[in-house]
């Protein structure tokens, strides 16, 4: 048992500081090269923050675990709302652009309800993949033509080239091999507690897998809520979701189908959209998520989290 949870410590640590590690090096390697600030974030730094959901999803999916896979992507986006958004929004009220509440907030509801439509069969396959990832194409093409304002560079780092390409490649290369590393430890950790427990593997992958994989867009939203660019913090919170979703999902099912345990439907999905919608009326209070709300969300998530372990059939 201890080695299992040193493995998932340690995968845990080695996807966060891949991440990080992957963001700098390519973001500072594209700027070097000139490519566009609005092209890096909309594809390396979303790719970054989101490489580990797509890595544990895909090695789980793999590996025959498609419960943790697909409580993986589910319990993430949970967690950036109940926890991530909660959180941000306890430290410091926050400021959110309008154009979150009339756009990006309705479109992650589609994509849930998209998700649970294709699940509907108790499946989901690979045409349901190519379904997703057809979305999440359109989903960036749409954020360029609208001219979305996103991050150049992960917050708290660096915008542009460092002036050494080769060091550049290094570190992103680095971090790419920890989160592949860090994503085999986190699965092979957590099914192992799993079993040792008679925990199913679809709470694991609900709960500690998906905080773990979680972590690259929490301490981005953090560093960016303490620089005071909210817009930034809580766009990451939304746009992860979407890329978890239609991304991340789409590419796991692709590679391997899953079946989607029927306490999904039940508990998982209805949550889903429930904190989903919640930003609705969150995001539109005058334009602030305030203190009082994110410590709602966070209280809304602890008592989620304490369901999923309490109560049978949930997972």
């Amino acid at each position: 048992m201890m080695v299992s949870v040193g493995s998932v410590l340690a995968g845990t640590v080695l996807l966060y500081f891949g991440a990080h590690w992957l963001i700098r090096g390519a973001s500072s390697l594209a700027a070097s090269l000139g490519v566009a600030p609005a092209v890096v974030g909309l594809t390396v730094v979303a790719f970054g923050t989101s490489l580990p959901e797509l890595v544990v999803s895909v090695t789980a999916a793999v590996g025959g675990n498609g419960d943790i896979a697909l409580g993986n992507v589910v319990g993430s986006n949970i967690a950036n709302i109940g926890l991530i958004l909660g959180a941000a929004a306890t430290l410091r009220a926050l400021s959110v652009e309008s154009t979150l509440v009339r756009r990006e907030v309705p479109m992650g509801l589609a994509a849930v309800v998209l998700v649970v439509v294709l699940a509907a069969d108790g499946v989901l396959g690979r045409l349901d993949g190519l379904v997703l990832l057809a979305g999440f194409c359109g989903f960036l093409y749409w954020s360029a033509a609208v001219e979305r304002v996103v991050p150049d560079a992960a917050p708290g780092e660096p915008a542009g080239a460092t002036g050494s390409r080769g060091r550049d490649v290094a570190v992103a290369v680095a971090g790419l091999v920890g989160v592949f590393l860090g994503g085999r430890w986190l699965v092979s950790g957590g099914v192992a507690i799993a079993q040792a427990l008679g925990v199913p593997g679809a709470v694991i992958g609900l709960s500690v897998v998906a905080v773990g994989t979680s972590l690259p867009e929490l301490a981005a939203s953090l560093a960016a809520v303490s620089r005071r660019e909210d817009d930034i913090g809580v766009g990451n919170v939304v746009g992860s979701n979407l890329f978890n979703l239609l991304g991340v999902l789409g590419v796991t099912v692709l590679v391997d189908p899953i079946a989607v345990p029927a306490g999904f439907f039940r508990f998982q999905f209805p949550v889903l959209a429930g904190f989903t919608v919640v930003l609705l009326p969150v995001f539109g209070t005058g334009g602030r998520v305030s203190r009082t709300e994110g410590m709602l969300l966070l209280a809304a998530y602890a008592g989620y989290i304490a369901a999923l372990y309490l109560v049978p059939g949930l997972g």
